[in-house]
């Protein structure tokens, strides 16, 4: 199956394409400290160069995946609208892919969950908080993807009495934190705490293809920036 597969929930655009004689071809974004995240100028020039290195044309696709978060509006938004607007184009399936379980996944296989039993994939969420959830290695759900403290997470992991590699950019900003909890947690600069779309790839041949409006963000808690709410008293929102 050829399935072409992206996200953007987190700071990164990342990219990457299966079905090709030569295997998987991949390419992301990862913006510097400080930096704003490249979706809007990076996604699609990504996209085209992915393309063109595996030989496809995008009428060629069986399957277009998107991450659907939990993770930025502006950058879910995006992600989302351009799966659509391909897989519309191309007259391919369209799935979404969770990010969180997309996280898990590679940390599942990796050495560093040798004694483990479970994977935490936790995205730094700012303003103090974490998206957070949890796979047993054989690929069950055990705790769901929710939007929570650091301390009341680090709580809740204890509460679970797994083994738990912790993995995602959440767990390194507040491994203290975590590993209180009794988390392992790699290095900083280890690969298992990057979004990559190679592993969308992989969960996307598993799932049933969905209506385009079905392909929905989870944002799981509401947007920074609010419209203003008009208060009659005074006059003004």
């Amino acid at each position: 199956m050829r399935i072409l597969a992206f996200d953007t929930a987190t700071r990164a655009t990342t990219i990457a394409v299966s079905g090709t004689a030569q295997g998987v071809f991949e390419s992301r974004d990862d913006p510097a400290p400080g930096e704003r995240p490249g979706h809007v100028a990076r996604l699609l020039p990504l996209i085209v160069e992915v393309m063109e290195r595996a030989q496809l044309g995008f009428a060629d696709l069986d399957r277009i995946a998107v991450g659907v978060g939990p993770g930025t509006f502006t950058g879910l938004r995006i992600g989302i609208a351009t799966a659509r607007a391909l897989a519309s184009a191309a007259a391919c399936q369209l799935v979404g892919v969770s990010t969180l379980r997309s996280l898990a996944l590679p940390a599942a296989d990796s050495s560093e969950a040798a004694g483990a039993d479970a994977v935490a994939a936790i995205l730094d969420a700012r303003r103090q908080e974490v998206f957070a959830a949890v796979w047993r290695l054989d690929g069950v759900e055990a705790v769901a993807p929710h939007a929570v403290g650091p301390q009341e997470l680090a709580g809740s992991l204890r509460e679970t009495r797994l083994r738990l590699l912790a993995v995602g950019d959440g767990a390194v900003e507040f491994r203290g934190v975590l590993e209180r909890s009794g988390a392992l947690i790699p290095p900083d600069e280890s690969a298992l705490h990057r979004v990559t779309a190679a592993a969308h790839l992989r969960l996307a041949e598993q799932l049933s293809p969905a209506d385009p409006d079905q392909v929905q963000p989870q944002y799981l808690r509401l947007p920074d920036v609010r419209e203003p709410s008009f208060h009659p008293a005074a006059g003004r929102p």
